[in-house]
């Protein structure tokens, strides 16, 4: 017997990939974790029969033996399952998109960093030239749809969209995905939301602004996580961690991020949580840490996250071209034209003195002025920075004094320089190999 499952609290994501492998691999059964997200519930509770999917008691597992595991590689994350767990002859399969390194040992993996696991596995069928329903396409739309923002996290890749053309292609319905990713708030949701943005905490690190919240619920409140997205987007926060006080024993932390910078599944992964860049949450155990003590524990992660981006020492140029102040204009603009540079500093690395770029060169209205020194025309207030800045720091610095070349200093000695294309480059992704 073949299965395919999930982790708990299901996301379209997982249940998606969970019906994929079931077509993908006729004769497997889906096996759908008796916990799942509300709005998935609320889909099981019209479509469950349409699908070959089963609850986990339902199964038995003394007969199973292939187990596929999607959208996660963590055993703890599976739901009633853990006899399989070190089965000498059962065949494990892995598909999933988060980079966890959890302690599945499976015989087949596929594990790459796209948008949605539900991608992996449309590739295949892309490969076998299968061709899909209108029902089928559309879950597996909104399960693409939901991990990646509707394509607009950080975290989409090309395959992504790709994948969700090939759905739309096959008849996918996005009026019934809209339902089901943007349902109507009830008063209680709005309640809450109303409550977390009257609470907010912001801590302010490497120029991006993430909101911290502790909630203590009276009662159940349904679409908690769609709620806390919104609440990301009102407060215009770049991350948010909503710290639900569930009861004496536990807490659970939702959080969300707007920007690659700042991978919210890899800070939660310390805590023994899971995730993506974009979405990620974990449940404590109060004797582990009470909610405040958690709200410290997430300041202390974000104050040491480095996923915010390279340091000017990876951008910067060296070594650096130096003029001295006595040197005429007409020998410096030979000397920026033979290196192809657009700017160069004036001085030596212990002392410099200022800094003369292309666009000064408009300062020279008469022929007789190129023969004239440097220092005539240089910028004497040079702003310098240092090699362990990031290269989002830098951007915004150079875009505050509107400059765009910054000497990089260290240890009294100007040792690089970097430019606004440098910052340009890096954050396009065209970083020199």
């Amino acid at each position: 017997m073949h299965i395919i499952t999930t982790h708990k609290n299901t996301d379209f994501d997982g249940l998606a990939s969970v019906i994929a492998g079931t077509l993908l691999f006729p004769g497997s059964v889906g096996v759908i974790p008796k916990s799942v997200n509300a709005n998935v519930a609320k889909f099981l509770s019209t479509h469950k029969t349409a699908f070959n999917i089963v609850l986990p008691k339902e199964v038995n597992l003394d007969e199973v033996d292939t187990l596929t595991v999607v959208d996660t590689d963590q055993w703890r994350r599976i739901d009633r399952l853990n006899s399989l767990q070190g089965r000498q002859e059962l065949k494990i399969n892995i598909w999933d998109h988060h980079q966890n390194g959890g302690d599945i040992k499976a015989d087949f993996i596929c594990q790459e960093p796209v948008g949605a696991t539900v991608t992996l596995l449309i590739r295949e069928m892309k490969k076998k030239g299968m061709e899909l329903n209108p029902l089928i396409s559309t879950i597996l739309l909104i399960g693409l749809y939901e991990d990646t923002g509707h394509l607009s996290f950080p975290a989409t890749r090309p395959e992504d969209a790709m994948a969700a053309a090939f759905l739309l292609e096959n008849g996918a319905d996005l009026n019934v995905a809209a339902t089901f990713l943007n349902p109507p708030y009830e008063e209680i949701q709005k309640d809450v939301l109303f409550t977390m943005m009257q609470d907010t905490e912001k801590v302010n690190h490497n120029n991006y602004t993430v909101g911290i919240n502790i909630l203590r619920l009276e009662k159940k409140v349904p679409m908690l996580a769609a709620v806390v997205t919104m609440y990301r987007k009102i407060i215009n926060a770049d991350a948010v961690f909503v710290i639900l006080v569930n009861d004496e024993a536990s807490s659970t932390v939702i959080a969300r991020s707007g920007v690659d910078r700042i991978d919210v599944g890899a800070l939660l992964r310390q805590l023994g949580g899971g995730g993506h860049p974009a979405a990620a949450s974990v449940t404590v155990k109060t004797k582990d840490y009470g909610p405040e003590e958690i709200k410290e524990k997430i300041i202390e992660l974000v104050r040491k996250n480095r996923q915010s981006g390279a340091v000017v020492a990876d951008l910067m140029s060296f070594p650096v071209t130096f003029v001295s102040p006595d040197q005429k204009m007409n020998e410096v603009r030979e000397i920026m034209q033979q290196e192809s540079i657009r700017g160069v500093l004036v001085g030596t690395e212990t002392d410099l003195q200022g800094i003369i770029v292309i666009w000064d060169f408009k300062k020279l209205k008469l022929d007789k002025q190129w023969n004239q020194p440097v220092k005539a025309f240089m910028v004497r207030d040079v702003s310098v920075t240092k090699p362990d800045m990031l290269a989002s720091e830098a951007a915004q610095f150079m875009v505050k004094k509107n400059i765009g070349h910054l000497p990089v200093s260290h240890e009294g000695k100007i040792i690089g320089i970097v430019t606004r294309t440098d910052i340009l480059n890096y954050f396009y992704g065209m970083l020199p190999e």
